[in-house]
């Protein structure tokens, strides 16, 4: 069990906090940093937070049912990982795998950090769209083409250039067009003027240049746009940046010092006074956003750390393919494959202040004079476990004393994911041979949620392969995502976060607000949650305990990718849980004084339906193990829930209620035997959805001897202790309860109470009525009617099961056949009605024509049912009305 706290995400969390707590003491909404506070005291803070926190978590956990050994918990900072993170870091870095590069990076104004590929957002646009950006109290314009034009020098000619970001023209360095474009060619190798810095720019020929797009000619920006970075490095072309690291414009001319969306209108009323703006389109776009911040992301050149990702990737996509390592579900791999092969070095480095400080060095030296001979400033740094171990490395790298070189660790921490990837090992004590290690690594299987399968599942098979020479896990399974009942990414902001200690414990409406208001939200924001929060759960969430949210979650794997959690339905098994609880209590009243010996076998006095139980406890045994080996949840939370409540409840508690009165001493102890084994096996299939109701119960099982202390380490039934299948047997109990189905919907639709017992007759051949034989109680009991030998004559109704067996239910001493021949007759009038209609409109001339085939298949088959229902409510009306009829 490790602790993982995000960097970025507790670092965002924190200046969040900060900030709040600088307003709520100033009253003013305060624009402070974490820069104001200080390092020292800003990782203080959040130590202050982890502790604060830490204990909260495991108690969630512990909530949820974790079954996890906390013995061995650790955190990601801890010493023991943080060694590993030193040793990781230092052993690729001298294998060059680790390396530096100053280089266009994903940059993040709000966390003032850069971020990898894998944290980028990509949101679609249609056309001109206004997007919430932070920092900015309006919001700012996206998805507009912006047509423009720069002066030819020395000519009286301009040339039109297109850009979704006017602001990036202040960084640009050159305008290109295709070698092999006419309209152009004449203009290759001038210059035009920019009208805001004092700079020339070159036009240019290249083939990357399309045509046919906008005015076939292109403004360049090798700062800030990856497709110009390569262009620009092509052409040796000039690197202007215009953003500084917050996103304020530098290098910009009186566009100096605006934030970059200020800057973007700015730029556009300049460009329409200078009679340059030419034209601003709808432009179909995607706009990259920080996963993290929710800020727009800035392609900027920073110098960086990364990882030579691969030759990695070609091995991630070979033990994938081989089988070496099984993704489930199978649709996941088409992810993996599609990361693996666009894959690019990752970059590692994080300008942050939480997290694993990365330990290289950069060395400097004390004498000016000395010039060392290196290619790139990635040669004048070093990597050490400590500053010792650096500086030795550093002597022998640059052949010069000690005493004249000075260190400087890069104040930046690695990307969260770097610790990450290591704690398949790292937790065991790596780099040192544990025997923990030896005994635990690799594991068999990982299970986590689909949307880090890049995160954090492909960076722990590369650093176990790597530095391990195995992967970590045999087989990965990608749990679904849970949204919103309404299909939506849960959100503080949209008012619909469900925290499963809410589910657990129940919360009112008041209770979720104010949950709200103690966050950061602003009061825009919070204002639409509450809302949010109002529509969804207008009486608040109600108390469903932790085995019903358990259950409905691994119910839920089947919707695929995304879970819509439904809080009624978790609700619903939590009523699951009461039946449960009662039908166990029922039980076990039904045991009295006996005890299980532990002999699994049977008397022989069994009856039918005895062993039909035990057959239906065998089926939910098999596909419950069947389900659990192939991750199938949901088929194995379904075969619990119908063996205890149809199976059980439904069925078998009823039947035994006779039994148990009026049987034999033999057939009441084969009776209890079976009972017994069906609450044991039932509650051991259940325990691993249910953990806390099941253990409950099993305790309370009468034992001669208690084999297993706890449910939870008992085995896992199989189909191979529960030999019982008997599937004849269990269609002749389905007929059987189809009968019981249709006498008690009869019963119903007379209003007949379950006191009160009818007479049945069963009409059918001898074949039938022999097979039927041994399940006359089973009927009687459930259907609350007693089977006669003798037919009625008149005062019945005729109840049709199939062609080979009808049932004739007396109920003219029961019910007001006065009152009911009323309503049968108002029912026959409708009924007639319906055929009238149907039968006048597909008489019509163009009804073949005109009606959809499916259509007149839907009447056809209505029509025929509406006729068949008349003839035996007419059938019926007779009987009622005392009308003598002659049984055949």
């Amino acid at each position: 069990k490790v602790e993982r706290l995000f960097g970025i995400q507790v670092a965002i969390m924190q200046e969040l906090q900060l900030r709040w707590w600088w307003k709520r003491s100033s009253g003013v909404k305060s624009k402070k940093t974490r820069h104001d506070l200080g390092r020292e005291k800003f990782v203080k803070k959040i130590w202050e937070w982890k502790n604060e926190k830490g204990d909260r978590i495991y108690e969630q956990m512990k909530k949820l049912g974790g079954s996890m050994d906390w013995e061995r918990a650790c955190f990601t900072m801890d010493p023991k990982l943080c060694r590993a993170v030193t040793e990781a870091f230092v052993r690729l870095h001298e294998e060059k795998i680790i390396y530096r590069s100053n280089r266009l990076v994903n940059w993040s104004c709000t966390l003032k950090s850069a971020i990898s590929d894998i944290e980028v957002e990509k949101k679609e646009l249609t056309g001109k769209t206004l997007l919430s950006i932070p920092g900015y109290k309006d919001k700012v314009e996206f998805g507009v083409l912006v047509h423009f034009a720069y002066q030819v020098t020395d000519t009286k000619e301009r040339i039109v250039v297109a850009t979704t970001r006017i602001e990036t023209m202040l960084g640009d360095s050159a305008v290109a067009v295709h070698p092999k474009d006419s309209r152009y060619s004449h203009l290759i190798g001038k210059r035009v003027n920019h009208p805001f810095c004092d700079r020339l720019l070159p036009i240019i020929a290249d083939e990357f240049v399309d045509m046919e797009f906008g005015t076939g000619a292109v403004k360049i920006t090798p700062t800030h746009d990856h497709n110009d970075y390569e262009v620009g490095k092509k052409h040796k072309l000039s690197f202007i940046t215009i953003f500084d690291d917050q996103g304020n414009i530098i290098n910009g001319g009186k566009f100096n010092g605006m934030k970059r969306f200020d800057a973007r209108k700015a730029v556009l009323k300049e460009l329409e006074i200078l009679g340059l703006l030419q034209d601003i389109n709808d432009n179909p776009m995607i706009v990259p956003i920080c996963s993290r911040s929710k800020d727009v992301v800035e392609p900027m050149i920073k110098p960086q750390w990364y990882i030579k990702c691969d030759q990695m990737a070609l091995d991630a996509i070979e033990i994938v393919k081989t089988g070496e390592m099984k993704i489930i579900p199978e649709q996941h791999k088409k992810t993996w494959y599609h990361w693996m092969e666009g894959i690019r070095d990752w970059c590692i480095s994080r300008q942050l202040w939480w997290g694993h400080r990365i330990p290289a060095y950069l060395v400097k030296f004390t004498d000016d004079n000395f010039k060392p001979k290196i290619e790139n400033d990635d040669d004048l740094w070093v990597s050490g476990r400590n500053e010792e171990e650096a500086k030795r490395k550093a002597v022998e790298k640059f052949q010069v004393d000690i005493s004249k070189i000075i260190l400087e660790q890069d104040p930046d921490v690695l990307d969260t994911w770097f610790s990450s990837a290591l704690f398949p090992f790292s937790v065991f004590g790596w780099p040192e041979e544990t025997p923990e290690l030896k005994e635990f690594y690799p594991g068999n299987l990982l299970e986590t949620g689909h949307d880090i399968l890049f995160f954090w599942v492909a960076r722990m098979v590369f650093f176990g392969r790597k530095l391990m020479g195995k992967i970590p896990f045999k087989e990965v399974y990608l749990h679904a995502m849970v949204r919103d009942a309404h299909g939506r990414k849960m959100s503080k902001s949209l008012g619909n976060v469900i925290d499963p200690m809410d589910v657990i414990n129940g919360i009112t409406l008041e209770e979720l607000n104010h949950q709200l208001k103690q966050s950061n939200l602003d009061s825009r924001e919070l204002k639409y949650a509450i809302e949010g929060q109002k529509r969804d759960y207008p009486q608040g969430i109600p108390e469903c305990g932790t085995d019903a949210l358990r259950f409905a979650l691994c119910a839920y794997t089947s919707q695929g990718r995304d879970i819509n959690l439904d809080i009624l339905r978790v609700q619903g098994y939590r009523f699951f849980c009461n039946k449960l609880w009662n039908a166990t209590k029922f039980a076990l009243m039904y045991l009295g004084d006996f005890k299980y010996d532990g002999n699994n076998e049977l008397t022989g006095n069994e009856s039918n339906i005895d062993m039909w139980m035990l057959s239906r406890v065998s089926y939910a045994a098999k596909i419950c193990d069947e389900g659990l080996a192939e991750y199938d949840f949901n088929g194995a939370t379904t075969a619990c829930y119908n063996l205890w409540l149809y199976d059980l409840c439904d069925v078998y508690l009823e039947y035994l209620k006779p039994v148990f009165h009026n049987g034999s001493p033999e057939q009441i102890i084969s009776a209890k035997r079976v009972l017994f084994k069906t609450l044991d096996v039932g509650l051991r299939l259940l325990s691993p959805f249910m953990p806390f109701i099941t253990e409950e119960l099993y305790q309370r099982l009468p034992r001669v001897k208690l084999d297993y202390p706890s449910i939870c380490v008992s085995p896992y039934p199989t189909t191979l202790e529960c030999l019982w299948r008997n599937e004849e047997l269990e269609k002749d109990v389905d007929y059987a309860q189809k009968i019981v189905k249709e006498i008690r919907s009869e019963r119903a639709e007379y209003q007949i109470p379950n006191k009160i017992k009818t007479k049945a007759y069963i009409v059918c051949d001898v074949v039938m009525r022999t097979k039927l034989e041994p399940y006359k109680q089973f009927i009687e009991t459930l259907a609350y009617s007693s089977v006669v030998s003798e037919a009625p004559q008149s005062g019945y109704t005729v109840i049709s099961i199939n062609d080979q067996l009808k049932v004739h239910l007396l109920i003219s001493d029961i019910v007001d056949t006065n009152q009911e021949a009323k309503k049968q007759k108002k029912k026959e009038e409708q009924l007639k009605a319906i055929i009238e209609k149907l039968e006048s409109a597909m008489a019509a001339d163009d009804y073949c024509s005109k009606v959809p085939a499916e259509v007149q298949k839907q009447n056809a088959e209505k029509l025929t049912s509406s006729k068949a229902e008349l003839e035996q409510l007419q059938h019926n009306f007779e009987v009622l009305t005392l009308k003598e009829l002659t049984i055949k």
